[in-house]
């Protein structure tokens, strides 16, 4: 059986992580999670533009939140829907690097497994996957993994630079 995608970028470190987070990342094939979300949208005009260029959630609280995964050993779909709002990206490993693509901008996150958590920062980013961006314009563009109460958890945020806060959410997921 092939390492995951995550096994993959992780090594190691994977091992150690809380089952919760483990168990979600060691998935093939396909398979479900559920739980719920609070979503925060920032409401500068700039940032509303992002955001709805990413084709991000709308805000809200106590969202029902599903994703769909379909996890080969060198990709995955991520389906997200958030109370109806419908969020996929595609995520691969490329040169040591967790790629994803959101609305016009494909991502290339560096991951780092520390202290039960996996954090996820922009080391490139590339505008239609041609031209390359300021990997520093996306300091505030942050992802963390974690478990509590033997949940699974996740908190985004993403803040841009003129735009302010583009969006912010968090909440838990567990198999469906």
């Amino acid at each position: 059986m092939s390492p995951t995608v995550f096994q993959q970028a992780l090594g190691a470190a994977f091992f150690r992580l809380p089952d919760s987070l483990r168990r979600l990342h060691a998935g093939s094939g396909r398979f479900r999670y559920a739980g719920r979300a609070t979503i925060e949208r920032g409401g500068n005009p700039l940032a509303r533009l992002c955001a709805w260029a990413a084709g991000l959630p709308a805000a809200g609280e106590d969202v029902a939140t599903v994703v769909d995964f379909d996890c080969a050993p060198h990709r995955e779909t991520w389906r997200r829907d958030f109370g109806g709002a419908r969020m996929t990206s595609t995520v691969s490993l490329r040169d040591g690097l967790l790629r994803e693509r959101l609305g016009p901008v494909r991502f290339g996150f560096a991951l780092h497994a520390n202290e039960g958590a996996i954090w996820w920062t922009v080391a490139t980013a590339r505008l239609f996957g041609l031209l390359p961006l300021p990997a520093a314009l996306f300091d505030g563009v942050r992802c963390r993994e974690y478990e509590q109460d033997d949940r699974y958890r996740f908190e985004v945020e993403a803040t841009l630079p003129l735009a302010g806060r583009i969006i912010r959410y968090a909440g838990w997921l567990e198999p469906a």
